[in-house]
């Protein structure tokens, strides 16, 4: 069963040692999709450090990001993908630090945004593009690079050897689950790169937004069980005589407020964009948020 843990309360404007390797500062920028903000993360405590996500341009943070700097040397700069409230910093800090910037190719990203989550740094440019098993060394951490499209097809982990550790944007979160929007998001992709994730060894997650997750591999079990019993009550919704998506949305998600509703209805046409590839639903139309959805006939 999939369990939530919402019990987090950020020192805004601190950085904070969450382990020997690693610190974390937390933008103020609150939202229902970034949930008390953007954690950028510093790894490293000898010589040149990492900055993971360095976040939005929000005042208040790139003052305590500055006033942090101050005091050591960076020699990267990662970006886990290029939503609004994880990359826009990367290159005011880049003037400020010198490092430059890493992450995965955003050339080729779909360029048109739903508004059901953050929006895309259509800004962002990579100085350097990482790709699926590179890695990235410091004085005294060395980390691996982990390909997980889904979320976008940009999404980057960043497995920390020395503490067993997995950074994971917004692929694996404790507080909720990933939108996976399309047309960037993928949940063919997602799903996949959740399944990955089972066959690495690392013991504890720190998303970007919310609290570490320990004993992670049941947890991301749970996530997949969680997408696949969306899938079966789609199909339960649509037996029942939905066939659009706002009336899956209605049926499915009663419980939400309606603002989050967008959202719903994105990871609904995703989930259907799957079930559609595999067989299982069609559509009138190529799947698209307008679409008549029936189930197959056997």
């Amino acid at each position: 069963m999939l369990e939530f843990n919402k019990d987090f309360s950020p020192d805004y404007g601190k950085v904070t040692v969450v382990s020997p390797l690693i610190r974390r500062l937390v933008a103020h920028n609150p939202s229902p999709f970034t949930f008390y903000g953007t954690g950028t993360y510093f790894v490293g405590k000898q010589g040149k450090i990492a900055i993971i996500d360095p976040g939005p341009t929000v005042a208040s943070h790139m003052h305590a990001l500055e006033k942090f700097l101050e005091k050591v040397t960076v020699s990267h700069i990662l970006v886990t993908h290029n939503h609004v409230d994880h990359s826009p910093a990367a290159h005011p800090l880049k003037v400020i630090t010198g490092a430059e910037v890493y992450a995965f190719d955003v050339r080729g990203q779909a360029d048109i945004d739903n508004h059901a989550e953050e929006g895309r740094d259509r800004n962002f440019t990579p100085d350097h593009i990482l790709k699926d098993g590179d890695v990235i060394e410091g004085d005294d951490w060395t980390l691996d690079v982990v390909h997980t499209p889904g979320h976008l097809s940009n999404h980057l982990c960043f497995g920390l050897r020395e503490e067993r550790a997995l950074f994971t944007g917004d692929h694996v979160m404790g507080w909720s689950t990933s939108v996976v929007s399309q047309p960037d998001g993928d949940m063919k992709d997602y799903l996949a790169s959740l399944e990955k994730l089972l066959h690495r060894d690392e013991d504890i997650y720190y998303p970007t937004h919310g609290a570490p997750i320990e004993n992670p591999k049941p947890y991301v079990k749970a996530l997949i069980d969680h997408r696949h019993q969306r899938e079966e009550q789609i199909l339960a919704t649509i037996a029942g005589g939905a066939t659009t998506i706002p009336q899956m949305v209605e049926a499915i998600y009663c419980d939400i407020p309606t603002y989050l509703h967008p959202a719903a209805a994105s990871s609904v046409l995703s989930h259907l964009i799957h079930m559609v590839d595999s067989g299982r639903v069609t559509c009138n139309d190529t799947p698209n948020k307008d679409g008549i959805y029936t189930i197959t006939a056997q």
